[in-house]
């Protein structure tokens, strides 16, 4: 008789709380962002490096992670990590000097950062099979209230206690619940003797391979591969541009800074509506048509951010963008298992998730770089709008691969 209550359940609520503690704190260096500005009165350019270094640690252990969760699963790997982004914060309450907070925001929040996605939506994709956009989605949701709370928490901390006893405060937090939440965590449900989705995927032979699929060696091979590749370099480059960038350009055009949060809080929120409602769609549509539509909506919000000077038009922008950017960090790992399988599915993610922590690492201090320059960031938001095209255009490329090519 099958159990009532499928424990991947639990690790879809263990994931969506990993997901918000990690790219809520990782939100929260916005706000962080002018602070160190004004304090340290350190360039732009300088203080984007931190990310571009971040996402680089990001994207390398990333690979690492990735594989060895195809090997021994996430309890440990989640553990390590979640103790290395804990210190990284609580020690940035220390800084005086630049390479200290590339040292702590770079490397250990780096590090930490690495199993969020590499780590919990490949873990996911074990679990379920055919409703695996929408359990990916869920999962991600926890991206979108971290995203939506955590700048504003960040404010009202600082605020209230300055900044350094803020990033204790959030350093404690961090270390606490991700340790805690690792312990649910299993790497499938052959680890418990249960099927994905408690045996209501579909039916599996006797001694069937539930793992079949592409390794790396032979996906580096195949165009789709790089095609993915360059597609999330390209939706890394364009979301971390703006998640870093945003709150820097709503306080230039005379926000207050609690309102310049209010925009990136917004596009945590709205980003929950995209994660939804992308991953039942991936489910229905597939991965190629569903990254089309995100592209689209990129898009448009990037031509609408070329006009936006007020107040409630960057709101707008925000709401439009979050939706393709809770899109997007939804649709790329249900895509990859539909496209290559689930055989090697944690060390593919992780080398595709690396090229786009390529982007996330180029991106923000390019527009850093740009912004100290010329005193505007109009260039860096034509940029991203010529890069979302050629991200579109890729897209209509790819051809995903037959049942008998993934060993089926």
């Amino acid at each position: 008789m099958r159990p009532r209550y499928f424990y991947g359940y639990n690790i879809v609520a263990a994931c969506f709380i990993i997901q918000g503690v990690c790219i809520g704190a990782l939100f929260a260096y916005g706000v962080f962002f002018t602070v160190f500005q004004t304090e340290f009165n350190w360039s732009r350019a300088a203080i984007s490096g931190t990310t571009s270094l971040t996402f680089l640690i990001m994207g390398a252990v990333g690979i690492l992670a990735g594989r060895l969760n195809d090997r021994i699963g996430p309890r440990v790997l989640l553990m390590v990590s979640g103790i290395s982004f804990g210190i990284g914060y609580l020690l940035m309450s220390r800084i005086q000097a630049l390479w200290q907070l590339y040292l702590l925001f770079g490397i250990l929040v780096g590090i930490g950062l690495s199993t969020h996605d590499v780590i919990t939506l490949s873990t996911v994709a074990r679990w379920f099979v055919t409703r695996r956009g929408m359990m990916t989605g869920i999962v991600k949701v926890g991206t979108g209230v971290g995203q939506f709370f955590s700048p504003l928490i960040a404010t009202a901390l600082i605020a209230a206690y300055g900044w350094r006893n803020s990033c204790l405060i959030i350093g404690a937090t961090i270390l606490v619940i991700l340790v805690v939440v690792a312990q649910v965590m299993r790497r499938d449900p052959d680890e418990m003797d249960l099927l994905p989705n408690g045996g209501n995927d579909r039916p599996w032979e006797p001694g069937s391979n539930r793992e079949c699929g592409i390794p790396l060696k032979a996906a580096v091979r195949m165009g789709q591969f790089w095609i993915m590749c360059l597609t999330e370099f390209i939706i890394f480059f364009c979301l971390l541009t703006i998640i870093v960038h945003i709150v820097p350009h709503a306080t230039d055009l005379g926000l207050p800074l609690t309102t310049a949060a209010g925009v990136l809080s917004t596009i945590g929120g709205v980003s929950m509506i995209g994660r939804i409602v992308m991953g039942a769609t991936i489910d229905r549509i597939a991965g190629k048509r569903s990254l089309i539509i995100c592209f689209v909506v990129l898009l448009c919000s990037l031509l609408w951010l070329q006009v936006a000077k007020e107040i409630w038009m960057l709101y707008l922008f925000a709401a439009i963008y979050g939706f393709a950017h809770g899109g997007f960090f939804t649709v790329v790992s249900p895509t990859l298992a539909e496209l290559f399988g689930m055989g090697s599915h944690g060390v593919l993610f992780g080398s595709v998730l690396f090229s786009g922590t390529i982007g996330g690492a180029v991106g923000p201090l390019l527009a850093g770089s740009i912004f100290d320059v010329v005193g505007s960031y109009r260039i860096v938001f034509l940029l991203q709008t010529g890069l979302g095209l050629t991200g579109l255009l890729l897209i209509t490329i790819l051809r995903p691969l037959q049942g008998s090519q993934l060993g089926r």
